[in-house]
Formats: structure tokens, sequence, C-alpha cells
């Protein structure tokens, strides 16, 4: 009993730990291109981004990747201004922990929302890169339209027109443009089976052989409807002013800040399980403590990096029903290894198995190995080392 009241005492003085502290904010300067007034970033917990906007600026993404790693393997987060708002400030959220000890890179983009003018010069040159892909992409001959290229590949080709021509603007309403409609596919398909012969019927019925001009005609005519439809659908989408990027900044191979290691302790209280049934029980209790290896950092992995594996030592020793004092073979002391899992942080429910022997006339006897199951409290130890 009295190690049960022991235990309840250091969970109650743990207790505080259970509470999140706030989150720090790292503040960055883009007159300066400062991060941080040049202190190492937070490492293993999230923090907020912040930073004054310059004049006119509406959006602010953020890219954070290891120095050594690809930019596609970058974390991405991003601030908008709200509706008929001019903010002064921006703050951002980094959900995804840092790593101690690493570099990181971080790119800053600052978006401005564009003008009339802007916004006419971009669909203008969506408009001409399209039309002049449709021209010579589709070609009349005396047999038919001639592509050069299959209905699908040129469906492909005009989405990467849009995609490349919008690479520096951002919906408003962070709507991607999501590739033209299937009438604009249907209408690919309709030009590359169709053959000029049937152009008499379309364009000059009055004549009974079309010469190559009506051919011409007529496969123009085909081409002036997608293009038409091109047009159409890409105007829609620009029909929100859009957000243009004016500025880029980047922070090249910052560090992050060092964290010491620390060696998870555990003291708690467990049960042995030594035989017989619910009806007919025979188990022993004991305090006990030990270390714990965890299998993974529970700020990058939080179902491996709650559980751990742990060592240690019962305390004392236990009795069976038979009143045989229970021991161990290696220290006198029962010892177990078993896999733990952490709730609340410093509570850890522990399974596992534990090794005993009886001592008779001093000399060890039946070596056993039985299961425990047990809780206990957690507690880390700094021991002044560096990851």
């Amino acid at each position: 009993m009295q190690t049960k009241r022991i235990l309840w005492i250091i969970a109650l003085l743990c207790w505080p730990a259970l509470v999140q502290a706030q989150y720090e904010s790292v503040s960055f300067s883009a007159e300066k291109n400062q991060l941080n007034g040049g202190l190492p970033l937070p490492s293993e917990t999230p923090f907020y981004l912040e930073g004054s906007l310059p004049e006119g600026i509406k959006r602010v993404e953020v890219q954070v990747f290891k120095s050594k790693k690809t930019e596609n393997q970058a974390d991405f987060y991003y601030w908008k201004a709200p509706y008929l708002r001019n903010p002064t400030n921006y703050e951002l959220f980094v959900a995804y922990p840092l790593r101690s000890s690493e570099n990181y890179t971080l790119k800053f983009y600052f978006y401005s929302a564009s003008d009339e003018e802007e916004t006419a010069s971009l669909e203008n040159a969506l408009h001409e890169n399209l039309e002049s892909y449709i021209q010579a992409t589709i070609l009349a001959g005396k047999r038919g339209t001639e592509t050069l290229s299959r209905p699908a590949a040129m469906l492909d080709h005009v989405n990467e027109i849009v995609w490349q021509g919008l690479k520096n603007f951002q919906h408003p309403l962070d709507q991607e443009f999501e590739g033209f409609s299937d009438v604009v596919k249907q209408k690919i398909a309709q030009l590359d089976r169709v053959k000029l012969k049937k152009a008499r019927f379309n364009l000059l019925a009055k004549k009974t052989d079309p010469d190559i001009q009506d051919q011409a005609l007529f496969a123009d005519q085909l081409k002036q409807e997608l293009i038409k439809l091109l047009k159409a659908e890409t105007s829609q989408y620009l029909q929100n002013q859009m957000l243009m990027l004016v500025d880029v900044r980047v922070i090249d191979n910052y560090p992050t800040e060092n964290k010491p290691y620390y060696l998870p302790l555990s003291i708690g209280y467990a049960g042995t399980y030594f035989r017989g049934d619910f009806n007919n029980l025979d188990y022993g209790t004991s305090a006990f403590g030990g270390i714990s290896l965890p299998l993974a950092n529970k700020n990058f992995t939080k179902v491996l990096g709650n559980a751990s594996i742990s060592t240690g030592v019962f305390f004392s020793n236990m009795r069976d029903s038979n009143e045989r004092e229970i021991s161990g073979p290696l220290i006198g002391r029962p010892v177990y290894v078993g896999l733990g899992y952490s709730f609340f942080r410093v509570l850890r429910f522990n399974a596992g198995a534990v090794l005993t022997s009886t001592d008779v006339n001093s000399n060890i006897e039946d070596v056993t190995i039985y299961p425990f199951v047990g809780f206990s409290a957690e507690f880390s130890l700094w021991l002044g080392l560096r990851k």
C-alpha cells in the first residue's frame, strides 16, 4: 500500500506536464532576409512563423525541407489575407516539427493582387499559346485532317500550357485549374476522326466535288471551334482577380536547435501470473523500476513513438500460493523485459516476461519465466548528451 501511495503522489506531481505549453513564435524579416533573429529554429515541436507584410501582399507561402533533400519533399504552408482586409502582419502554423540538429531550407513566396492590365495580359498570353499549339498540331490534307499528336496527348498538352502559364499565379479562392472539360476532349476526338470529304456537306453544299480550298476551309472551321472552346474555359477560370507572385526569399541551410538526450526511466507496480484460472488465481505483485528504449521519436511517429521496449528489476521478491519466495537468478530479484505503451505522456502500460527463480538451501532452482502486466510513471533523465 505504501508503494501505491508513492506512485499516486508521483502521478500528481507530474500532472502539470500534461498541460500543453504554448507554441513558440519565430519571426522572419523580409527586408533583412533574416530568420528568428539569427537563432536556431525550434526542433521537435510545432511553431508559428510570422512577419510583417510588404504593402499590397495578399498571400504568403512557405516551403520547408531538409537542405539535403529536394524541394519535392517540402512541407507546404500558406497564409492569405481575409476578404476585404489589409492586414500588416501574417502568421502561419508550422505543424510538422523539424528534427533536432538538422539544417533546413525555407522558401518564402509573396503574392499581390493582379490589376486589370496584368490579368488581361495573362489571359491574352494563354489564348495565344493555345491557338498557336492547335494551329501547329492540326493540319489539313487531301484525305482529311491530320493531327501530329493523339487526342489524349493533345488534351495533356493544352492542359500543360495553362498550368505552365499559371505557374506564378494563384487563384484567390485556392481553386486549382483542373484541366479542360469533356466538351474539349470530345471536340479533339471529333477532329481526329473527321474526313474532309465531308466538307461539301458542311460548307459548299452547291458544289459536288470540293477542292483543296474547301478542305482547308472546313479544317479551319473545326480548329476555330476548338480554339474558341479553349479560350472560353480559360477565361472562365480567370474571372476572379488573380494573385501574382512578386517576390521570393530563400533561407538556405538554416540550423535547428540541438535537443539534449534523455533516458526514459520508469517506476511502477505490476502483477505477475504464476498459475491457475480466475477461480483459483496464483499471482504475486511488486513495485518495479527500469529503463525504456522508445521504438521511435514520438514527435514524428505517434504510434511507435509512444511504444517502447523496457527492462528492469522488481524491487521486492514475491510469494506464490505455496508460500515459496519467488526471487531472481541474476541479482536476487526478478528481472523483466517487456513492451510498454504510454498514455497521457507519463503513464505507461507494460506487459512482458519476468525471469524468476527460487532459492533452496542457498541454491538457485526452478528458473522460470512468467508473464506480467503493470502500470508505471515515466521520467526523463538528462544525460547531458546531444543528439
